[in-house]
């Protein structure tokens, strides 16, 4: 395939002029830009993925029956802690940060295990065991960072594509319970035998009717938002309906540092902290894979060295993110497809939006606007923010070649079992209770089932060759769905 106008032929971007012309000058990313560019730049970087942030704390709120002053806390731990992770990723501190413009905010793939545990322990007192078992989490994590690089090609396409489809699909019921009944419980079972009020799913529609014309007809930044336009057009909306409660606007201040360890001190599951080590090592793979990806867009490979360093970055933001409330952190994807699109590679763009959210995250009043959003309108735009997940798995089993028998049984079975907590509630009820933590999330039995699987039929047959299209990568490594198209 030729390669596009203003890209070179391995679909890097072009080196910069004044690079070529003078070969002192430094990379692209380590290039700082002028304040109002680097501004701008950072403030569309936090656009992006500002929903994506967000949108986690408002399930794990809602799950747990906490009311809007502390589902304002958990929002603003989640703006503050990403702020931190990223800046620890583009900055970088001895051997830990990728110093690549990487963005990094509470990771989608915890919230299913995350709503089996509070399930499980019952309503906030979940928290504290859900806090505990990150802060082991990433500390695991931290701790084998220098080799887990080694380890990816036991996470081919088959393995992350079944995975991150699945957490797509798993969150799905959650988009649905929002509409049906303001979130219920949170796990997606809301609106009973009497169905969702029409007025309900009428604002949902609306919301998503905005967020995909805006998606389609407009350009540039505004394209880039169309999710943040989608809940801010749903919210007015629903106004004169009498839908949206502000009453947590009353309670925040202007300024407020996240109280360490609000909901109490964490407590240590065993099953919790079994259930967030399988989470932290899909989140360290899917970094893995946007690192190499984003190296590839700004024209400066990545090595083992440099996938620790971030690997790391990531860890250590986790592992602190549970002292102020926040949850584990990963690399955001789009923010990737947003250094491709904008062509801006430098990473201190990416360390100001980085700023941004930490000053967000110490500005209540930002966070209790963003929960007084109505969530049957979350839900009209979660239909967009969770299938969107779902479709980059399905482009990653793409690369899988599910025309081989084998990787195609493997997604089989690992998303039929993956989906069972959902299709079924209550299916693991007879189980023990620290057994449930584990088998309810349907992310961590669907990681663990897919590296076995793909063990099995792609790694322990010794007479058979291993071409890529048999589970492993062509070359090592694997690229995100944004990032294979950007490269092409």
């Amino acid at each position: 395939m030729s390669a596009r106008p203003g890209t070179r032929n391995d679909g890097s971007p072009p080196h910069d002029r004044e690079q070529d012309a003078d070969p002192g000058a430094p990379h692209p990313v380590d290039e700082v830009l002028s304040p109002w560019k680097m501004l701008t730049s950072g403030l569309q970087h936090v656009a992006a993925m500002y929903a994506g942030v967000v949108a986690v704390p408002l399930v794990i709120g809602a799950a747990a029956g906490l009311g809007p002053a502390d589902t304002t806390l958990l929002m603003s731990a989640s703006l503050f802690t990403a702020g931190i992770a990223t800046l620890l990723q583009t900055l970088g501190v001895w051997r830990i940060g990728a110093r690549l413009p990487f963005v990094n905010g509470v990771s989608f793939g915890g919230v299913a295990a995350m709503t089996a545990i509070i399930a499980a322990e019952g309503g906030s007192g979940g928290l504290p065991v859900i806090f505990g078992a990150v802060i082991v989490a990433g500390l695991l994590a931290f701790a084998i960072s220098g080799w887990f690089c080694k380890l990816v090609r036991f996470f081919p396409p088959v393995v992350t594509g079944s995975v991150i489809t699945l957490i797509g699909l798993s969150l799905m019921p959650v988009a649905f319970g929002w509409i049906a009944d303001g979130g219920g419980d949170g796990d997606g079972g809301g609106g009973g035998d009497g169905g969702a009020p029409a007025a309900n799913i009428g604002l949902a529609a609306l919301a998503l009717v905005i967020t995909l014309a805006v998606r389609r007809y407009a350009r540039g930044f505004l394209q880039s938002v169309a999710i943040l336009v989608g809940l801010v057009a749903g919210t007015l909306a629903a106004i004169p309906l009498g839908m949206t409660d502000f009453a947590g606007l009353g309670d925040a201040g202007l300024v407020g540092f996240p109280t360490p360890f609000h909901f109490g001190p964490p407590q240590f599951s065993l099953a919790a902290i079994v259930s967030m080590c399988i989470v932290m090592l899909v989140i360290m793979t899917e970094s893995t894979a946007d690192m190499i990806a984003l190296g590839r867009i700004v024209d400066k490979p990545v090595d083992e060295r440099v996938i620790a360093a971030g690997l790391r970055a990531d860890a250590l933001g986790s592992a602190v993110a549970p002292v102020f409330n926040g949850f584990a952190a990963s690399a955001f994807a789009q923010n990737v497809g947003l250094v491709a699109m904008s062509r801006v590679r430098s990473r201190y763009v990416v360390a100001v939006g980085g700023g941004i959210l930490v000053v967000l995250g110490l500005c209540p009043v930002a966070a209790a606007l963003v929960s007084a959003v109505p969530l049957p309108v979350l839900g009209g735009v979660g239909v967009v923010l969770f299938g969107t997940i779902a479709v980059s798995g399905v482009q990653t089993l793409v690369q899988a070649g599910l025309d081989q028998g084998d990787n195609a049984l493997i997604v089989a079975v690992t998303l039929g079992v993956g989906l069972a907590p959902e299709m079924a509630h209550g299916f693991y009820a007879q189980f023990p209770d620290g057994a449930t933590i584990i088998l309810d999330s349907g992310i961590s039995t669907g990681c663990v089932l897919a590296v076995v699987l793909n063990l099995v039929f792609n790694h322990l047959r010794s007479r058979r060759a291993k071409a890529p299209h048999r589970g492993l990568p062509p070359d090592g490594t694997h690229l995100t769905p944004r990032a294979t198209a950007e490269l092409h």
